[in-house]
């Protein structure tokens, strides 16, 4: 039977379509997990839920295009909380190289619903660490994010240069590219879900052009496209990036990237913000996607990324909070108001409107996952994937001129409510799920025992 739920009555129904309509007093029919009926009379329409929705904006939910879930174990580390990317990286890796199939579990779980409650209805991962003896890390990572009820876009990474290779990590957190491409295969072959409106899609990352070979980079975009799933890794992110780059490859990390066949549609990159003018141009002419993280690249001090000169170069621009040992928070309405507070800084106050962070925490984002089809703007067809800001909380108080850019520029720290998939996931500024919460405490214990004194 079908179940149909109405949202009615809200200050502003922000669409995010392709003409940005912006509904004042606007409803949403839902049927099962799909939008049927979007508009401003919602006169004669029965349903199972009426969801009334005055005081409150009602958006499309955020798509966060980078994450790595397990670093909510690691938030605030002594002697990784003021270094630099390589610095902070060898210093965590030391921790990392602990983790295992439960912290995988748990600390999916609870960094998933924490994106819940701040409007993140659809989340990759970027799960590039499997410790030998640490069990099943990706499948740890999918299972907790089930548990959560997000949209998942997990990313079976990869590294297999170690210290002794040239690389970064240790011996004990990489892996052979026999095994890794062995277990890309296992990875596809059991959860990757092409269907319409899918919950669980698998993408192919290695971690970085300094953590595996320039074969296997080659062999996964091979892989990529036997299956037709999505390709992602780090890319230009720090000067140190580039200069290790130049030592051991003679070329600049896009240059690199186009030898290696990685410049591309079906590609998106973490970071890029080390760019020249002619690296914009090729990144823009591939058509490839971004997933900016303005808190982890302010954080580790790796620069302010170019968003508002890509705009329009052909660059699909979607938002990340990346990992919580690089942001300390898993919170995407915070990411929004980063985004444009960080344009504003070095390019002015005209730079990015409160409108466009939002665009690109939506549509952007469903771009870059290449499910703007599906995902990403209120419109009939489309997955009820909804959220909502509660104005009459007092982070909003004065905030009524114009309640939509209220949602970026205020103090907004968590939704009123979430739905994902048809689903309700947070009501009342609460997880509907106790599960989770009671989760937090053994993610505190593991959280102990992987830092160490």
């Amino acid at each position: 039977m079908t179940r149909r739920t109405l949202f009615r009555d809200f200050d502003v129904v922000v669409t995010m379509d392709a003409a940005g309509r912006e509904i004042p007093g606007g409803f949403v029919l839902v049927e099962d997990h799909r939008i049927v009926r979007v508009g401003d009379d919602p006169g004669g329409i029965r349903a199972d839920e009426v969801v009334r929705g005055e005081g409150k904006v009602l958006l499309p939910g955020f798509v966060n295009t980078h994450h790595h879930l397990y670093q909510s174990l690691f938030r605030c580390v002594p002697g990784a909380a003021d270094a630099e990317l390589f610095k902070w990286l060898v210093f965590l890796y030391e921790r990392w190289k602990g983790i295992d199939e439960e912290a995988a579990r748990v600390s999916a779980a609870v960094a998933s619903s924490e994106l819940l409650l701040s409007g993140a209805t659809t989340t990759t991962d970027h799960c590039y660490l499997f410790p030998r003896g640490g069990g099943a890390i990706l499948d740890g990572d999918i299972e907790g994010a089930r548990l959560a009820g997000i949209r998942f876009h997990p990313c079976r990474g990869s590294m297999s240069l170690s210290k002794k290779d040239g690389g970064l990590p240790p011996d004990s957190v990489v892996q052979t590219e026999d095994e890794i491409l062995a277990d890309c295969r296992r990875v596809l072959e059991r959860y990757h879900d092409p269907s319409p409106f899918a919950m669980l899609r698998i993408a192919l990352a290695p971690c970085s052009p300094f953590s595996v070979s320039p074969d296997l980079m080659r062999e996964t975009v091979s892989l990529a496209e036997e299956y037709g799933v999505l390709l992602h890794t780090h890319l230009a992110e720090t000067q140190d990036e580039e200069a290790y780059c130049l030592r051991r490859f003679g070329r600049r990390p896009v240059d690199l990237m186009e030898d290696l066949g990685w410049l591309r549609a079906d590609v998106w990159f973490a970071h890029l913000v080390v760019l020249s003018d002619a690296d914009i141009v090729k990144l823009g002419r591939a058509k490839v996607g971004m997933a900016h993280c303005p808190s982890s690249n302010m954080t580790l001090g790796s620069g302010i990324a170019r968003v508002s000169e890509m705009v329009g170069s052909g660059v699909r621009i979607g938002l990340a909070v990346d990992g919580s040992a690089s942001n300390d928070s898993s919170n995407m309405i915070r990411e929004v108001r980063q985004t444009m507070l960080l344009q504003r800084v070095r390019y002015g106050a005209s730079a990015l409107s409160a409108r466009q962070a939002l665009r690109m925490a939506t549509m952007g984002g469903a771009s870059v996952l290449g499910r703007d089809a599906e995902i990403g703007s209120i419109e009939s067809g489309k997955a009820a994937d909804l959220i909502a800001f509660d104005l009459s909380d007092i982070a909003f108080a004065g905030a009524v001129a114009d309640p939509v850019a209220a949602v970026v520029h205020c103090a907004a720290d968590r939704v009123a409510f979430s739905m994902v998939n048809g689903e309700w996931r947070v009501r009342d500024g609460r997880l509907v799920s106790d599960e989770v919460e009671e989760l937090v405490v053994r993610h505190n214990e593991l959280s102990r025992k992987l830092v160490g004194p």
